[in-house]
């Protein structure tokens, strides 16, 4: 699917959505509890997430049951994802949650990937965005541009080059600025710990956790902004994240870098795993074999919880405004979060492999 479409087939796919009230009906959780396991640790974005919308969901689903957040952390994710995948239906008490650090390993055939998307249920998607950030020293010398940064030695602590965090790796190095990460972190909330501790000197987050956790560093001082990943608009081009409106894109500090294009195959590559990674960040599912009317009222739940009358407004404040799909715009989200060109991931192997020595051509 064509980046220029993809904005209006994701809508589309909201839209088309079509949840048979039925299944309410049928399925009841009443004295129940529900595990929704996260396969990271509980101080990034995902558990944000995933703790945001359970006791949404739990007021929503029939029986009104006790939803309770667990985390699976290790190996970016893909611990999680790979017990996920042996995981069958039951009886409705286990939901997963996944980003673009599961998705990730998956597109680039990880050797650690033993799941596959394509057997679990999707029955809600939703997007997110992203933020880097610097210490305050060198937050000075951020004018718009990297320009005044390329001499800089940069800390980053990182849960691996194959995760999300290759979304950021890469553009720093489109940027020109020599940023070493530190891998084996469990999640994006320790690699915010460690730049607090000053064990890292830059730093990026998901939006819910940017808002929790790295503002208030921003609101005292010790950390200043340096760029959202961005949005993606109707036709598909890189515009600033409504979340955060006053601060450039990556796109903008690209535009006034020396050196940086947005164009080209470094360009397309990054665009292409933004698109995967961000504009369909995170997904919630249903394990294998799991029935219809128990996957309809999933998707009948979620769909309510979005179209609360205080959703958009609490959510922006917690998550984040970004859309929220169910039903067949979760189907339709799940595919554009787990495809990407053929020449994108050719590019961005070849580029773990010079710059981390990762292999994945085999």
């Amino acid at each position: 699917m064509k980046l220029s479409k993809l904005k209006v087939a994701l809508t589309a796919g909201i839209a088309a959505v079509a949840i048979s009230s039925s299944a309410n009906a049928a399925v009841d959780f009443t004295g129940k509890t529900i595990e929704w396991v996260i396969p990271f640790s509980e101080t990034g974005g995902s558990a944000k997430w995933a703790n945001f919308f359970a006791p949404l969901l739990a007021e929503q689903l029939p029986g009104k049951p006790t939803v309770v957040v667990k985390f699976m952390p290790g190996a970016g994710s893909t611990k999680g994802a790979n017990w996920f995948q042996e995981q069958k239906h039951d009886d409705g008490t286990l939901l997963f949650g996944t980003s673009g650090s599961t998705q990730f390993p998956y597109l680039l055939e990880d050797p650690r990937v033993r799941y596959e998307y394509n057997d679990w249920n999707p029955v809600m998607a939703s997007g997110t965005g992203g933020v880097a950030y610097l210490n305050a020293e060198d937050g000075k010398k951020f004018d718009g541009s990297a320009n005044n940064l390329k001499g800089i030695d940069f800390i980053y602590g990182s849960q691996g080059a194959t995760t999300l965090d290759l979304v950021p790796l890469l553009a720093w190095k489109m940027l020109g600025m020599n940023v070493e990460p530190v891998f084996g972190i469990k999640g994006r909330g320790d690699g915010r710990l460690m730049f607090e501790r000053g064990e890292a000197t830059i730093d990026y987050q998901t939006s819910s956790s940017y808002l929790k956790g790295s503002a208030p560093l921003v609101e005292a001082g010790t950390a200043v902004p340096m760029m959202s990943w961005g949005a993606l608009d109707q036709d598909g081009n890189i515009v600033r994240d409504p979340t955060f409106p006053d601060m450039p894109s990556f796109k903008e500090v690209c535009e006034a870098t020396v050196g940086c294009e947005t164009s080209g195959d470094d360009w397309d590559a990054w665009k292409s795993f933004f698109v995967s990674g961000f504009a369909v960040q995170k997904l919630a599912f249903l394990p294998a074999g799991t029935p219809q009317d128990v996957i309809d009222t999933y998707s009948s739940a979620f769909d309510a919880v979005r179209k609360h009358p205080d959703f958009a407004k609490i959510a922006a404040k917690r998550v984040g405004k970004y859309d929220v799909f169910v039903g067949e715009g979760a189907e339709k989200a799940l595919q554009s979060a787990t495809s990407a060109p053929k020449s994108a991931k050719q590019q961005v192997k070849a580029w773990l492999k010079d710059d981390y020595g990762v292999d994945l051509s085999k």
